[in-house]
């Protein structure tokens, strides 16, 4: 819980960083963060269950990790407030997330045996890729 508690903040300041960019690229961070941590949170929710946490409990300190994104909102909004240190922040936070992706979750992507499972896991990474590509149109 701690360590997903730090990755909340740490979203939280990327999410404030970029609304300092600009509106526009705050929303688009704020869709492709909340992409991310549904489903993350989906299975931290379960690993908990799974643990020996009662769902409650689980819900509880799922939700408590969960804040953490909100203080590092409020504190990446009130330290972060020069345009420049934002535009710094945001690519060590986009090799960080590419780090993970390329080392940790492709690799897993083509162990799938199942054909139309494996289809689907490499459609899915092409519009993640189509929707950060196009984005650029949508940023002021």
């Amino acid at each position: 819980m701690y360590g997903d508690g730090i990755h909340n903040f740490i979203d939280g300041v990327i999410i404030a960083s970029s609304f300092i960019i600009s509106v526009n690229f705050g929303l688009i961070t704020s869709l492709l963060i909340l992409l991310h941590e549904l489903p993350q949170e989906i299975s931290d929710f379960g690993v908990l269950v799974y643990g020996g946490l009662s769902k409650s409990k689980a819900l509880i300190y799922n939700f408590i990790s969960q804040l953490t994104a909100v203080l590092g909102g409020i504190l990446g909004y009130l330290f972060l407030p020069v345009r420049d240190q934002a535009i710094f922040l945001l690519p060590i936070a986009a090799g960080g997330f590419l780090y993970i992706a390329i080392s940790d979750l492709i690799p897993e992507v083509f162990k799938e045996k199942n054909p139309l499972k494996l289809t689907i896991n490499l459609i899915i990474i092409i519009i993640g890729i189509v929707v950060l590509a196009s984005s650029k149109f949508f940023v002021g």
